[in-house]
């Protein structure tokens, strides 16, 4: 890291926002406390700001110099934040207003994957007022389902830590899914299940740090396994040998590049039984306490929770 970055820094007000509206509002509260915490050890100027009811343009008034954005989902994760701040002229931390509004929209960064070859499952997309418009829904549900390999993770296009997901192998549930999932967005992707086991791999500028593989004895990786069970473990090193960590973290970085995210995040993939890999999604804004997934892989680097968040910050200074 260059001295005349941490210089700049210093000099700084950095605000870290956090908390927001979205569904995943308690997730980024512990992240932006975390956050906040290991900047003002590292000796920098740092206010905690809850964007919930918050207008930003306070920013400007309360002398802020650059934002490290915390907020995890709609409005913070989808690039309506990074354009709000592009505005005003506020440097921020993590992708721009492209990478940001690509990597969120599963829909579209699965039209980017398979637009730019590299591997993820097949799926289909379905609308909700198609959905609602279908006068023999089953025909066509169970359609889709034989399209698919006859089972399915059914996700909402615009939703993070696994909200609104679920699976499905008949039409029942597949119906009871999209109903479900037509709570969150109006347009559900349905990805053909993937029988093997997940993976991460967290990315800092155009590094990609050791793989985690995330192990539970849920159905999937849902929400519980992510946030509320003790069940879940993670694994890291991985326990791949070197040559395939070496691919997947290879694969990891052009899906990264390819939705045009950058400054830092997280992309998720499985391996199927057969052993080939498929790529599920690209995360800008992910969990960072200092038990979450990217800190828990820059620990293995030899970054500590303080030294990657200052990584992360002076990120934001070249980019």
């Amino acid at each position: 890291m260059l001295a005349k970055e941490i210089k700049q820094l210093k000099q700084e007000k950095i605000a870290v926002l956090y908390g927001g509206n979205s569904a995943e509002r308690e997730v980024s509260l512990n992240s932006g406390k975390a956050i906040a915490k290991a900047i003002a050890n590292k000796g920098y100027q740092v206010e905690l700001i809850d964007t919930k009811g918050f207008d930003l343009s306070n920013l400007v008034k309360q002398k802020i110099d650059r934002v490290f954005i915390a907020l995890h989902g709609r409005g913070g994760e989808d690039g309506c934040l990074q354009g709000a701040l592009e505005y005003l002229a506020i440097p921020y931390t993590g992708s721009k207003v492209l990478g940001s509004a690509l990597s969120m929209d599963k829909v579209r960064s699965k039209q980017v994957f398979a637009a730019s070859d590299l591997p993820t499952a097949k799926y289909r997309v379905v609308n909700k007022l198609d959905f609602l418009a279908l006068t023999n829904s089953s025909v066509v549900l169970a359609e889709l389902l034989h399209q698919l390999g006859g089972r399915v993770m059914v996700k909402p296009a615009n939703e993070g830590s696994s909200i609104g997901m679920a699976q499905a192998s008949t039409v029942e549930q597949l119906t009871n899914a999209l109903t479900e999932a037509f709570g969150f967005d109006q347009q559900v992707l349905l990805e053909a299940w993937i029988d093997g086991p997940e993976y991460t791999v967290s990315i800092l500028g155009q590094q990609a740090l050791p793989a985690i593989h995330m192990e539970t004895p849920r159905e999937f990786y849902d929400y519980e396994a992510k946030y509320q069970s003790n069940s879940t473990q993670y694994h890291c090193p991985c326990g791949l040998n070197a040559e395939d960590e070496v691919y997947i973290q290879t694969l990891a970085l052009k899906a990264f590049n390819a939705t045009g995210a950058s400054g830092w995040g997280r992309v998720d993939l499985m391996r199927e039984r057969d052993g080939s890999w498929q790529l599920l999604e690209v995360n800008t804004v992910p969990g960072m306490t200092e038990t979450s997934l990217v800190p828990k892989s820059a620990k293995q680097f030899g970054l500590s929770f303080e030294d990657l968040v200052e990584r992360i910050l002076a990120l934001s200074v070249t980019d």
